[in-house]
């Protein structure tokens, strides 16, 4: 199976700028289809932020679009986004994802039900 670690969050003013790194392990990377970014804050459903299909094509939401950016370093299996210009708004957990089935389903990569495999999440504050 596979183990998806997250790292990277922490506290930081509006303005600021942050790096979350998810740690893919446990698979080989064919067994991967493609990998993503969720944040889920108090009392509101998890919302996908970015996703990477193919080592490019990152697809976002439009609330983070221009100021976030994914990318994918095969030779670590890591996943990163890279988060700009942050607001009070942004301040969630920030889960990792990936799917591995058999059957296709990506449409957008930023909806739960594409998914199959979660990161334990790592907290993202900002404050004004």
């Amino acid at each position: 199976q596979v183990s998806l670690v997250e790292s990277g969050g922490g506290s930081v003013q509006a303005g600021g700028s942050l790096r979350l790194s998810c740690a893919a392990s446990g698979y080989t990377a064919y067994r991967i289809n493609y990998m993503g970014w969720f944040r889920q804050a108090p009392g509101k459903e998890r919302e996908g932020v970015a996703a990477l299909r193919n080592d490019a094509f990152p697809n976002y939401a439009e609330s983070v679009k221009g100021r976030f950016t994914a990318s994918l370093e095969k030779e670590k299996n890591t996943l990163y986004l890279h988060m700009t210009s942050l607001k009070p708004e942004d301040t969630a957990m920030y889960y990792c994802a990936a799917y591995t089935g058999y059957l296709p389903r990506w449409r957008s990569g930023l909806a739960s039900s594409e998914y199959n495999y979660w990161g334990q999440g790592t907290q993202v504050t900002v404050s004004s």
